[in-house]
């Protein structure tokens, strides 16, 4: 053979090998539904099914009580949870008082190794205390955690040191949530966007190093539970806010308004970050309190298009739902998981079959995040599916148990929170462990 032909065939072997699938670069998932906040799973090469004997746990690290999912970026895992002697698998709508210690915990993402753990007391009076809401944050060598009293951390990511913090409800004289502080924190450049609450402060900036406010915007008796999520319309950049009272898009960098429309929410239970399609914006809460938004051309003013539909459009409790196209996906009150026309809110179909069942069952839960042409699925009953959803409906390829339900909702067993996957892995919490589960063909 030539030197040349030599040299030819030598760069198809490696250009080959730097564009297969197992050579591509792993996709961290370093805040709430992944790097783009989207619930979009970019990474290729994973099982069409899962093994007869269930997918291989690589690794499986103690943890105590918490909704919050975990967030996974250089090849560290960051988990928070609640440590207590106390019974909190209730749902405490009475705000009774639960003593005991938030704890921070940074795993090696191979091994689950806890390479750090930052913990501080708190006391809980908020509904299901089991522990927090917020995934964590990380960008670069920082992590942000919030916790279910609001409190606000910055860490340095590979040694716990506290590099800022916040309590929220003490420095902006707010009082917590009924369900605990769960909208997710929002890092935008060099700014740290909370929900907060109070005259003036529903949701404020914090630099993301010093901790130092930059600016603060709206106002809101209740906070609520939406988190801020930054989104391009008519060409503007606009922080979209949710709250029990109003439907707001602010200027991300100084929090100046562009447009606000009146929303009334039921019990302050807005939940869901908003969808957005175009110039459309789709909301809704609890007890059928939906809306769809047109945005003007020029993105500075807005108008209801419909609202508060019965027996319509989708009310998420636990569940962000997720639109391709013209489609919202999405579980609604009644634990049935929708198809839903965007333009006029529609109902296309349900099923129950994700969560077995062929009737409603208050506040089921099961978790979307899209990967290519399919779903990866994480239900309340502890199961991870891989399943199709389309406007033709719910198609099923595979189910499998991975995790054990810890958690007590509407008199059934569950386990609420969201997974992260990166690495070709799924990262799944619930009351007494995180595991890793090996998801790479």
């Amino acid at each position: 053979m030539s030197r040349t032909r030599w040299h030819q065939c030598a760069l198809a072997v490696v250009f080959n090998l730097v564009l297969s699938p197992a050579w591509l670069p792993a996709d961290d998932w370093p805040q709430w539904m992944g790097p783009s906040r989207d619930n979009v799973w970019r990474e290729a090469n994973l099982i069409e099914r899962f093994p007869d004997e269930g997918p291989k746990i690589a690794w499986r690290t103690p943890v105590s009580g918490g909704y919050s999912g975990p967030a996974v970026a250089h090849s560290r895992v960051v988990i928070t949870d609640y440590m207590t002697q106390e019974d909190v698998n209730v749902e405490n709508f009475q705000r009774k008082q639960f003593s005991g210690t938030e704890r921070v915990h940074c795993l090696n993402e191979q091994t689950g190794e806890v390479l750090w753990t930052h913990q501080y007391p708190v006391n809980y009076e908020i509904s299901y205390p089991a522990g927090p809401r917020c995934t964590p944050v990380i960008s670069d060598n920082l992590v942000y955690t919030l916790g279910a009293e609001g409190n606000l951390f910055c860490l340095g990511l590979h040694d716990g040191e506290i590099i800022w913090s916040k309590n929220l409800t003490e420095d902006y004289n707010v009082q917590t949530p009924l369900w605990g502080y769960a909208g997710h924190p929002l890092l935008d450049g060099d700014r740290l966007i909370c929900i907060v609450g109070g005259e003036g402060t529903h949701a404020v900036a914090f630099h993301a190093t010093t901790g130092e406010e930059i600016w603060r915007a709206r106002s809101s008796s209740q906070q609520g539970y939406s988190p801020p999520l930054i989104v391009n319309i008519a060409g503007i950049r606009q922080l979209l806010l949710f709250q029990p009272s109003e439907v707001a898009a602010v200027n991300p960098e100084n929090g100046e308004l562009y447009w606000s429309l009146p929303y009334e929410a039921t019990n302050g239970s807005t939940i869901m970050s908003p969808i957005v399609s175009g110039n459309y914006v789709y909301v809704g809460g609890y007890s059928n309190k939906n809306m769809l938004i047109k945005v003007s051309e020029d993105g500075l003013n807005a108008e209801a298009v419909w609202k508060d539909l019965p027996k319509q459009a989708v009310s998420p409790i636990n569940v962000q739902p997720i639109r391709v196209d013209e489609t919202i996906f999405g579980f609604d009150q009644n634990g049935l998981l929708y198809g839903i026309d965007v333009q006029s809110g529609n109902r296309i179909w349900h099923s129950g079959e994700l969560l077995n069942t062929d009737r409603p069952i208050g506040s089921g839960t099961a978790f979307l995040v899209r990967q290519e042409d399919r779903y990866w699925i994480f239900n309340e009953l502890g199961e991870l599916v891989i399943a199709k959803l389309s406007r033709d409906g719910y198609e099923e390829i595979d189910r499998a148990k991975v995790i054990d339900q810890t958690n007590t909702a509407f008199g059934r067993d569950v386990v609420w929170s969201m997974p992260a996957f990166a690495n070709k892995r799924a990262y799944i919490r619930n009351g007494r462990e995180c595991i890793c589960v090996e998801l790479a063909k």
